[in-house]
């Protein structure tokens, strides 16, 4: 039975009830809660459930399930706190037949979406190839309410700091200035702790940690005994210089003699440049230095030169130049700087404006090597990127007319929702054409691809100049993730879902974005072809940018098992 001594009220508060009567005293008030908050955070918890563009573990749903109740109580005790002040109410009491509904409906409602969530992640497995996760959906109530319970303590912690703060500087001031002061100060110190020290100290520890990681070297990567190669005989970029991806992508990549087999004609050994980030001090130096190395190796002599942005710590990604070197027969020379020690996804979060200079410097003095040759003696000159990398490679360019009339191809895949020309290209597509697969300007220069391999709308149009596509994947959570899906339906949501994505999942105001946001971290971890993973996809990519002569269906699965075989 609830008594008067087993609830704490205040101005700011609603009545809370103690859900622990058993508890000592002293932790009463870190375990008991209001209902308008806890009606909150049963509907948001249960929404939490509805079907986002990617399957989830068990322990990974518990923790989003957990975070969204969590916020979703604040708004309901803040939310009750906004109305009791307009119609001017006091606090009241909690009624037992209110939490009886509650106790009685909570249970049900948590069942039945625990239900309808785990249907929904089998029929999403289904669509992306992956088996049941099995009985460990049963960590999934247990992680969640361990989550609630450390949010709201933490949340509380920070109340506890603003009485405290309110009562000190009420031995100065008024009561009502001491509490907005205090609100001013626990809020401001709270975002600076966050943002300032937090945040700045995590990413300046994995800076740190990652610099470390730089200066090693994978197991099994030798230092080329080719001067085709960055770091090799006569090159100007040291091998210690080039740090641990750019000594993985020298020194890696298809032999001649592989490319020959898969080609059955003659091949060359391609050309690989790179310049780490200690190879020079900033993005000019370092694009200058690849330059320099790139005509000393002969790359301008080569039919095919490719400029690739980097992702994250400097990765270029195997399969993606590795398909490009058996499509070109090794005719071909890529050059590539790196912009951070961090990985993929922390760089995505702090490295946009190093990507967005190192993309430009890149290609532009690239550019200006190749295009001071004659018209009839320079190479094809392409772009790739992806993700973060697609970011920085589209910097070099004002729009679709700059690509057409500055390079012959380009690919670029999994392009984040802040990508410049990628949401100029989305938002400006033809009326009738879908954002999943937009087509901008008839697809005279510009196309996208879902599911490359398939005909590429719109197939009845010519696609004879410069060729530009994107690769997007439906269930891609990078390319669709926007501030804008807190309060306003986007269009990949109003039209046919893709064909990775359940028809079920639906824009709810400010769910889908929390949704969507929980989904980006496992973004890379999804099964190729889905999600951020275009492991293989750079195949069919490529053979559509390049054209090269006698491609088929089997020819384009022969090359996916080599370019991935690493991968498993």
């Amino acid at each position: 039975m609830t008594t008067q001594s087993d609830v704490m009220t205040s101005s700011e508060l609603a009545v809370e009830w103690d859900a622990t009567s058993s508890a000592p005293k002293r932790w009463r008030r870190w375990l008991t809660y209001t209902l308008p908050g806890s009606c909150a955070a049963l509907l948001f918890a249960c929404l939490s459930f509805t079907p986002s563009l990617l399957p989830r573990a068990a322990l990974f749903q518990g923790l989003v399930t957990g975070i969204s109740a969590a916020i979703a109580y604040g708004l309901g005790v803040v939310g009750a706190w906004v109305w009791r002040e307009f119609a001017n109410r006091q606090v009241r009491e909690p009624r037992r037949k209110a939490w009886r509904a509650f106790a009685l409906i909570a249970p049900i409602a948590l069942v039945v979406w625990i239900a309808l969530g785990q249907w929904w992640q089998g029929q999403l497995r289904d669509l992306m190839g992956l088996p049941s996760q099995g009985p460990s959906f049963v960590l999934l109530p247990l992680t969640a309410a361990l989550v609630f319970v450390l949010v709201i303590a933490g949340g509380r912690g920070l109340r506890a700091v603003y009485r405290r703060v309110t009562a000190l500087l009420g031995r100065w001031i008024g009561p009502r200035p001491a509490r907005a002061l205090s609100m001013i100060v626990v809020t401001l110190g709270a975002w600076l702790f966050i943002s300032g020290v937090l945040v700045d100290g995590l990413v300046w520890a994995a800076d740190q940690a990652f610099a470390v990681r730089n200066d090693t070297t994978e197991d099994g990567v030798q230092e080329p005994t080719s001067g085709l190669r960055s770091g090799g005989p006569g090159s100007l970029v040291p091998w210690e210089s080039l740090g641990r991806q750019g000594r993985a992508f020298t020194a890696g990549g298809p032999s001649v003699e592989e490319i020959g087999a898969f080609t059955g004609t003659g091949a060359i050994e391609p050309i690989r440049i790179f310049a780490g980030t200690v190879s020079a001090e900033d993005a000019g130096e370092r694009a200058e230095l690849a330059v320099r190395d790139l005509e000393r190796a002969g790359g301008f002599d080569r039919s095919n030169l490719l400029v690739v942005t980097t992702t994250g710590s400097g990765q270029v990604l195997p399969d993606s130049v590795g398909a490009f070197e058996y499509l070109t027969a090794g005719d071909s020379a890529i050059v590539a700087i790196q912009y951070s020690y961090l990985p993929s996804w922390l760089s995505y979060l702090v490295d946009q404006e190093r990507a967005r200079e190192a993309g430009s410097e890149l290609f532009d003095a690239v550019y200006e090597q190749w295009s001071a040759l004659p018209a009839d003696d320079r190479p094809r000159l392409l772009v790739f990127g992806e993700s973060l990398g697609s970011f920085g490679g589209e910097t070099a360019f004002s729009g679709e007319y700059d690509m057409a009339s500055r390079v012959d191809g380009a690919l670029f895949a999994g392009p984040p929702n802040f990508n410049t020309l990628y949401r100029e290209f989305a938002d400006d597509r033809d009326d009738g054409s879908p954002e999943i697969e937009p087509i901008f300007h008839n697809g005279r220069t510009v196309r996208f691809a879902a599911r490359p391999g398939r005909e590429i709308e719109p197939a009845s149009q010519p696609w004879n100049r410069t060729r530009v596509l994107y690769l997007v994947h439906p269930s891609d959570p990078v390319v669709w993730w926007s501030p804008a899906l807190l309060l306003t339906r986007p269009d990949w949501l109003e039209e046919p879902a893709g064909d990775d994505v359940l028809d079920a999942m639906v824009w709810i105001p400010f769910i889908t974005f929390w949704q969507v946001t929980a989904d980006l971290p496992i973004a890379l971890a999804a099964p190729s072809g889905h999600g951020h993973n275009y492991s293989g996809d750079h195949v069919d990519g490529w053979a559509t940018v390049l054209e090269p002569p006698g491609w088929n269906a089997e020819r384009a699965t022969e090359l996916r098992q080599i370019v991935t075989a690493g991968d498993d």
